[in-house]
């Protein structure tokens, strides 16, 4: 498989010249397989330029996976540009909304508005369709199978694991740590804990080893407590989970808008001291646009 970084920042996009080096689009990530099929894992401002390259490939199939409908995981998808290609045909995929029972297809049908968008869907030109995902349920994308994991953020949050030919990568989209919401002292601390553990073993099993694991870090350790809630994970975090489930490469994203290249540089060179590698232990790299990988 082949994996390239499109968008790797997380909330909101940030483009200026203390970003440059990692990029400031949202998130997105291509994948192709190695028979060629594209997956397309989270619509971010990131995909509008893969879209403008897409345009040397017309027309093409895309198979899109939404992690969740957060904006900025969702934000460039009226701008993909095959969606007004005739010929094209783009397939999404994400969660229903738990409230009304509608897909993933409500998310591009509430962006093309004219309260927020001079485009409606009834004026998109290729084929679209909308298929909603489940809890551990495979699908099969060419010669990949693509198994959503149900992960912990405050709107349903769905992680794919895409398995091609023997080889394997995991997207957390977002993703906080599981804990107990009890103090220790609390009668119902036991129990939960219980549930945590258990709920932790189970995403542990579905991800299994890794080639590559991308991984939301949003923030550093100390950055953490005032933000436990919002649904991200730290550095520390996901090394810890890398180094347990035997993930082979740990790709930390999501970076935090306020942060510089400099700062990025800074907070994981501090995290790489405080979770030193060893023989045995996964390698820990940034994500950055425009990085592309071979697994």
């Amino acid at each position: 498989m082949k994996i390239k970084f499109w968008g790797v920042r997380g909330s909101i996009p940030v483009p200026g010249p203390r970003t440059v080096r990692y990029g400031g689009n949202t998130t997105c990530i291509e994948v192709r397989t190695d028979a060629g099929h594209l997956i397309i894992l989270d619509a971010g401002t990131g995909i509008f330029q893969l879209g403008q390259m897409l345009l040397k490939e017309l027309p093409v199939k895309v198979n899109i996976f939404i992690t969740h409908t957060h904006w900025d995981h969702i934000q460039g998808l009226p701008f993909f540009v095959p969606l007004y290609i005739p010929g094209s045909v783009v397939r999404l995929h994400g969660a229903e909304d738990i409230l009304t029972g509608r897909n993933i297809g409500h998310v591009l049908d509430s962006q093309l508005q004219y309260s927020y968008f001079p485009v409606r869907e009834a004026e998109l030109k290729a084929g679209l369709e909308s298929i909603s995902v489940a809890n551990g349920v495979p699908i099969e994308i060419g010669d990949a199978t693509v198994t959503p994991v149900l992960l912990n953020h405050p709107v349903t949050n769905f992680g794919y694991r895409i398995a091609c030919n023997g080889k394997s990568v995991f997207f957390t989209g977002d993703h906080e740590p599981w804990m107990n919401i009890y103090a220790p002292e609390d009668e119902d601390y036991n129990d939960f804990q219980g549930m945590v553990v258990q709920r932790q073993r189970e995403m542990d099993a579905a991800l299994g080893p890794l080639d590559v694991l991308i991984a939301d870090s949003a923030y550093t350790p100390e950055e953490y407590p005032p933000k436990v809630g919002w649904g991200h994970g730290t550095f520390d975090s996901n090394i810890l989970l890398a180094d347990r489930i035997g993930a082979k490469r740990l790709f930390c994203t999501h970076h935090e808008p306020t942060r510089s290249d400099d700062d990025i540089d800074r907070v994981f060179a501090e995290a790489l001291a405080r979770q030193p590698r060893g023989p045995g232990l996964s390698e820990v790299e940034l994500a950055l646009e425009g990085l592309e990988i071979v697994v």
